[in-house]
């Protein structure tokens, strides 16, 4: 019977998945990119792009093959066993901590400087709770609930970017985007120190048990929102990185680099005046929304995998739990540790890696050998495991200091 019920609109979906994955992170795209250069930047963004939403719609097929409520930890269990499902369980609960985290530290001096502007005098240590008490509302009320706000801040994140950046477009120097790079000087050494950047550029998988609750295991609507929300962000990177580097040299970046690599040190390089107030106030907002919408899809993640480890179940009292041991740890890192992220943040990327390409991968291959109704998808399988290979060689190498980085010297 609920099957047959009127399915949510696979816009909502769409948007919820590119909320998470677009944030304010996108602007230091360029910075890492740089060395690797336009071309070589497009080819691994949709090589990632490609793995990624596999890697997705093959943890997808797993998912509808169980109840609606299902989580990442259950279905893992129910199929890996309970070692890969303790393996799993923690790099999920590190990596979207991690990030749940880093948006309470990040986003509490931001919002607080605009309450001060109001005249309103929060300390950044109230503000954190305050934001932290309404994601935790809004998360608590459900799926549908996340997608309708976040959907809106995607909207407003969009306008906002073509407003800011739109008329460069009109001002790219083409030929700089293609150009060989200079004598003595190559991009490929470059690109394989880049792939993770692209990998963490695209990830979404812990919505994923969320939007299968959410759209009743409708596997037509399901593919069709990570296909939609993951082309979205794709569009949205490419849309950047033209923005920028068509309008920086490349030879720019390693003072970019030097400035501190964040938005003001590209905005002056771009000139985008930087100085306006229209600009900087839509700079602002643009921060505020980018960081609510990813801060909303990373914890409506964190929060369906700890009601689903713990299965203290859908009821309110439940929730309330849930929101209680998915929001109070970083909440409280936050407030006695605030500057502690840049210690752990090496790490996610390996932790991603396993939990959102890796694991999704076995996953779908036992599943096929179980369900009868799973598809068989041997070589998507085997492009996601390559793909998370390369990722992990990719972070050894660059945590042993192998790999060269652009603008620096040997």
């Amino acid at each position: 019977m609920p099957e047959r019920m009127r399915q949510p609109s696979v816009w909502w979906g769409a948007m919820m998945i590119c909320g998470t994955v677009v944030g304010a992170g996108m602007f230091t795209l360029p910075v890492v990119m740089a060395g690797a250069w336009f071309g070589w930047s497009l080819l691994l963004l949709a090589f990632s792009w490609g793995a990624m939403l596999l890697s997705g719609l093959l943890f997808m097929q797993v998912s509808v093959q169980y109840p609606s409520g299902a989580g990442y930890d259950t279905i893992t269990r129910d199929l890996l066993g309970r070692g890969w499902a303790r393996v799993n369980g923690l790099s999920i609960l590190f990596v979207l901590g991690i990030l749940t985290y880093a948006y309470i530290s990040a986003s509490g001096p931001v919002y607080q400087h605009s309450l001060n502007q109001l005249g309103v005098p929060f300390s950044v240590g109230a503000t954190k709770i305050i934001l932290t008490l309404c994601v935790a509302a809004v998360v608590c009320l459900g799926t549908r609930e996340v997608s309708r706000l976040v959907t809106g801040c995607v909207l407003v994140k969009i306008v906002l970017l073509l407003l800011l950046f739109g008329g460069l477009l009109m001002q790219i120097n083409a030929p700089s985007l293609f150009t060989s790079p200079p004598t003595g000087d190559r991009y490929w050494p470059y690109a394989l120190g880049v792939l993770p950047f692209c990998l963490a550029s695209f990830g979404y998988h812990g919505n994923i048990t969320g939007l299968v609750r959410y759209y009743r295991r409708h596997r037509g609507k399901l593919t069709q929102a990570l296909t939609l929300g993951t082309v979205l962000s794709l569009a949205l990177y490419v849309f950047w990185l033209t923005c920028t580097m068509g309008n920086v040299p490349r030879s720019a970046f390693p003072q970019i680099v030097q400035q501190g690599g964040d938005i003001a040190a590209l905005m002056s390089a771009l000139g985008a005046n930087q100085t306006s107030s229209g600009a900087k106030i839509m700079l602002s907002l643009f921060s505020h929304f980018a960081v609510i919408a990813s801060f909303l899809g990373v914890t409506a993640g964190l929060f369906d995998f700890v009601r689903d480890r713990l299965g203290w179940g859908d009821s309110l009292s439940a929730r309330l739990k849930t929101a209680a041991v998915t929001f109070l740890p970083p909440l409280m890192a936050s407030l006695f540790w605030p500057d502690g992220f840049v210690a752990a943040i090496g790490f996610a990327g390996l932790f991603a890696t396993l939990w959102a390409v890796i694991c999704p991968a076995l996953l779908a291959r036992k599943a096929a050998q179980r369900f009868m109704s799973m598809p068989r998808a041997k070589p998507a399988i085997v492009l996601v495991l390559l793909f998370g290979g390369l990722n992990i060689l990719a972070w050894l190498l660059t945590w042993l200091d192998w790999l060269p980085v652009f603008g620096q010297t040997r």
